[in-house]
């Protein structure tokens, strides 16, 4: 509950933001076109996002006859989380990774590299195959998108008033607006605050995804296991991914050593697992 309770706290201060940008500007028409246009361009992404994604990475689909063990472990899992069975594709690469995408339950696909399938035992396979199903049970990636929306309205307000700053000026005065100030604020740190709140809530999902799985494997040490495995292979192995489609992997496949913790899609590794042994005890 933590974390849903911290997530529906990130998306306020998202809608918040937005708000803020809209009167300092002044420039309601002008969000307004900007939240209409985000919310088209995510929605697309959000209704088409399987096709998008597993396109993306090459995605094959795999049969129960081609993989029984995959689709044994999946059907014993979709019965405990109460889930429909998804859809299961193999990503042909040797980086140890997996994801879940669709646009809800009834369209869920489950995604696992090649490279996962031969690093990990059953035990461990299964707490990550738990871990994707916790994404679609708990509605990720529709709360991803309306992030992405949210964020998305700041990047492009921050964008108009960049070049309103060029061609001299912006809707509304300094009384009722922040004139020069919410200038800048828009154009430079209200993007910066955006993507901090965004990643903010990808961490949140990523921690609750990692206990919801470990209820439905009755399990939290085949998935910490896994996730000392994957955070040690992912630093010699990495999938060649889209920045913009990092946080949908169950652990991170960008290297972040060079950036801040605060930009980071994924919660520290060290954690995620400290949690989840937590949970074991």
């Amino acid at each position: 509950m933590g974390n849903q309770f911290r997530t529906a706290i990130l998306l306020a201060a998202l809608t918040a933001l937005i708000v803020l940008i809209g009167r300092m500007l002044g420039g309601v028409n002008g969000m307004v076109i900007a939240f209409v246009f985000a919310v088209v361009i995510n929605f697309g992404s959000y209704w088409f996002s399987d096709k998008i994604v597993l396109a993306m990475y090459r995605a094959q689909p795999v049969t129960e006859a081609e993989a029984p063990e995959l689709y044994d472990m999946m059907r014993e899992l979709v019965g405990n989380a109460g889930l429909p069975m998804p859809r299961l594709y193999i990503i042909p690469n040797d980086a140890p990774n997996a994801f879940a995408t669709g646009r809800n339950p009834e369209n869920a696909v489950v995604a696992v590299t090649s490279g996962i399938l031969k690093l990990l035992d059953r035990e461990e396979l299964k707490g990550v195959l738990a871990h994707e199903l916790a994404h679609v049970k708990n509605r990720d990636i529709l709360i991803g998108s309306i992030a992405a929306t949210l964020a998305g309205v700041v990047m492009m307000v921050a964008s108009f008033a960049r070049w309103a700053a060029i061609f001299g000026g912006i809707g509304g005065n300094d009384d009722e607006g922040g004139g020069a100030l919410g200038l800048i604020f828009t154009a430079i740190l209200a993007p910066i605050a955006a993507m901090l709140i965004q990643m903010a809530i990808s961490r949140s999902r990523e921690y609750l995804a990692d206990a919801t799985g470990a209820k439905f494997a009755h399990n939290s040490m085949g998935l910490a296991k896994a996730l000392e495995k994957l955070g040690y292979a992912s630093q010699r192995i990495r999938v060649d991914a889209n920045p913009a489609t990092a946080h949908m992997f169950i652990v991170n496949p960008l290297s972040g050593r060079s950036l801040m913790q605060l930009f980071s899609t994924h919660p520290p590794m060290e954690e995620r697992v400290k949690r989840l042994r937590a949970m074991a005890r």
